[in-house]
């Protein structure tokens, strides 16, 4: 299912040079190792699906494992609550130094998490935001509402200048699995259009994160409500979906496709010039995963870590077809060709 964050010089640094795709190797601000290395030190890095963002993420996880020498255990929760539980509960038996995580509910997820750090298991995590922070070396997530209203406050002039007569809007969501992420950022897709003046009709919605669910939910929408002009999608999976159903029902340019989360494959759609895919809203799994891994490093090894107790927030980008320069820049900032 894949940004208002202040950055320290060298934050900055990690989040201009990461990559945020799976594909390919990401380049880094990292350095070296540090000589001899921590290999009494173990993290474990959790992410809830096997997505391109969870994917990238993982690398940033790795990567700055590797920067400080310290081993990184990897696992997948597959949006399973009871596996993430499973998972807290092992590696405090095993006694690993930290946890790196992106939650899957701010209720079960932090209890669990604050009786790991209650056991000194060192806490970082990712792609959410929560309001206690105390016991976090560190928490990084974008901000969904102000990352969908730029999308929306750019879809307004699109569909000013595109489309004459009513707006008939589809939504993907993935209100199922992450509620309040989920509408954070529709909600503020809807909000940019609504500070525009956009007068627009919600016609249709659905929840499937996955691409495979996003395209066979959104050709369904598509087939009950022929009227539909432009989709929301609010995450990498349900982004790619969407695009592919209006191609493969063949309504490139009566269809438009706004999306959330940046990759290979949705750049490349919005390169295309098949119309359909207009845009999206980049975020940064990569320096998210980085930064977490990185909070742990700084605090299990004694040295001064800005970042704890407190969420930072990770700014997202605008890729679209108004810009195409700008998404080849992207792209190749990201090592992709």
């Amino acid at each position: 299912m894949y940004g208002k964050r202040i950055f320290s010089a060298l934050s900055l640094m990690v989040a201009l040079a990461m990559v945020l795709s799976a594909c390919g190797t990401p380049a880094t601000a990292t350095t070296a190792p540090d000589a001899g290395g921590n290999k009494d030190l173990t993290i474990a890095g959790v992410v809830f699906q096997d997505d391109q963002f969870m994917k990238t993420m993982v690398q940033g996880y790795e990567d700055a494992g590797a920067k400080y020498g310290i081993k990184v255990l990897t696992a997948n929760t597959n949006n399973d609550q009871a596996k993430e539980t499973e998972l807290i509960q092992t590696y405090m038996a095993q006694g690993v130094s930290g946890i790196a995580i992106a939650p899957l509910s701010k209720d079960a997820s932090i209890v669990n998490l604050k009786q790991a750090s209650d056991k000194g298991i060192k806490i970082a995590i990712t792609n959410m935001s929560i309001s206690d922070t105390s016991f976090l070396s560190g928490g990084y997530t974008s901000d969904d509402a102000v990352n969908g209203k730029v999308v929306g406050d750019n879809a307004a002039k699109f569909i000013a200048e595109n489309i004459k007569g009513d707006v008939k809007i589809a939504r993907v969501d993935f209100d199922h699995q992450l509620p309040e992420q989920s509408k954070a950022r529709w909600s503020g897709f809807y909000a940019g259009l609504d500070a525009a003046g956009v007068k627009y009709k919600e016609v249709a919605k659905s929840s499937a994160n996955m691409q495979d669910t996003a395209l066979a939910a959104t050709t369904d929408m598509l087939t009950a409500n022929p009227d539909i002009n432009v989709i929301f999608a609010c995450n990498d999976g349900s982004t790619i979906g969407a695009a592919m159903a209006v191609k493969q029902a063949g309504l490139q340019g009566k269809v438009f496709v706004f999306g959330y989360d940046g990759g290979d494959q949705q750049t490349s759609m919005i390169l295309s010039g098949d119309n359909i895919l207009i845009a999206v809203v980049a975020q940064d799994p990569y320096a998210q995963g980085y930064k977490a891994v990185e909070s742990l490093a700084l605090t299990l090894l004694g040295k001064d870590n800005p970042d704890a107790g407190k969420i930072t927030v990770v700014p997202g980008m605008y890729l679209g077809s108004s810009d195409l320069d700008a998404v080849k820049k992207w792209r190749a900032a990201n090592g992709l060709k």
